[in-house]
């Protein structure tokens, strides 16, 4: 047989067995994390990601990329725009993936979503309650949504996201090996503490996007509140505040933390703003940092007084990567016991296993 026929046959052959095994491709049902059953065909090689761009990244390694279709770009970039560069420069092909707008930032469109033509559209819990008018066209144009959450910030939710994000990609394994050394990381805090039966510590954190002058976000019952409340400390905006706000300065006085911690990112839009993350030297976050010492009456606070003020990146927040600063947390709260731990290595090591870009810069650090 001529080479040429026997090559037109050969493609032939393999369009038609590619056709067969498309025709019996099996959907499968899965649980997200709201207890949703939805049936998709796994793993997706077409996703629209709302939110957690680092954790999709992480889970679904090297094809994750090339198989993203659509992005929710508003938060992240505006945040962590230098992240983002990074990310296109190591992975050229996320400059085509279209950007369906925020909904945070209200600019979503969801004629750009479905434009995109996703095997699976992945959301926030957030997202999926802010965008409910919507998900039923979603559906309707056969378009799978499935829901992770990690702005909980609890040990189930993270884990129950991961392995989420694990089935989506066909990176079932990876994602499990992922979600069983984050359960190590808060288990070992917790026994640590558990064993030592010591004093929960009073602890107030705030994000310091607004610079000293003004008292910013601090939160309750989710993201650094549960963080606080997961590495064994006594959150003194709990009572106040439920999900996050500013606490009444005299409150904050009143009740005397002992630990104190300032967030913050990169990128920040006000002059004296706590700033810390990629890219940012020690020096200058920790220079950011002592000024929120000079507040108006926090000299007279225990943190104060026993040099127990710490900034912290927000950017690593709300995904599984904050596993590092759950170490931190708990080694602030109680340095006798997690001398051994050395969270930013713990962060470094996440993206170096993980990730294909390196973090450069300071990411957790007491002002002295």
């Amino acid at each position: 047989m001529p080479y040429r026929l026997l090559k037109q046959l050969l493609l032939s052959t393999a369009l038609a067995l590619g056709a067969v095994g498309a025709a019996w491709a099996t959907p499968t049902t899965i649980e997200d994390v709201l207890g949703r059953k939805v049936t998709l065909e796994l793993p997706a090689k077409r996703v629209l990601l709302g939110f957690y761009i680092e954790d999709y990244f992480a889970v679904g390694g090297d094809k994750a990329f090339d198989r993203l279709v659509g992005l929710s770009l508003g938060w992240f970039v505006k945040s962590r725009p230098a992240v983002w560069e990074q990310y296109v420069a190591a992975r050229p092909t996320l400059r085509d993936v279209v950007d369906v707008g925020s909904v945070q930032f209200q600019t979503f469109s969801l004629e750009k979503a479905l434009a995109t033509k996703p095997d699976v559209m992945v959301l926030a819990d957030w997202q999926f309650k802010a965008l409910a008018s919507e998900i039923p066209r979603l559906e309707a144009a056969g378009i799978p949504v499935v829901v992770v959450d990690y702005n909980a910030q609890t040990l189930e939710r993270h884990l129950a996201s991961t392995k989420v994000l694990g089935q989506v990609t066909g990176e079932t394994a990876r994602a499990q090996h992922i979600a069983d050394e984050y359960r190590q990381v808060v288990e070992t805090i917790q026994q640590r503490i558990a064993k030592a039966k010591a004093p929960r510590p009073r602890v107030y954190i705030e994000l310091g996007d607004k610079g000293p002058a003004e008292l910013s976000y601090t939160y309750g019952k989710n993201m650094w509140g549960a963080m606080v409340d997961l590495a064994g400390g006594d959150n003194i905006a709990a009572p106040f505040v439920k999900d996050w706000g500013p606490i009444n300065p005299e409150q904050l006085l009143v009740s005397k933390p002992q630990v104190v911690f300032i967030a913050g990112y990169e990128s920040v839009s006000q002059p004296e703003a706590m700033k810390i993350g990629f890219g940012v030297p020690a020096g200058e976050a920790r220079q950011r940092l002592r000024g929120f010492a000079q507040r108006s009456g926090w000299s007279g606070l225990p943190a104060m007084q026993d040099g127990r003020l710490h900034g912290l990146y927000h950017g690593a927040t709300r995904s599984i990567l904050d596993a590092a600063l759950l170490q931190y947390l708990a080694k602030a709260m109680y340095p006798a016991l997690f001398t051994d731990i050395d969270p930013e290595a713990t962060y470094r090591d996440f993206y170096r296993r993980h990730l294909p870009i390196q973090p450069q810069g300071s990411f957790m650090l007491r002002a002295q």
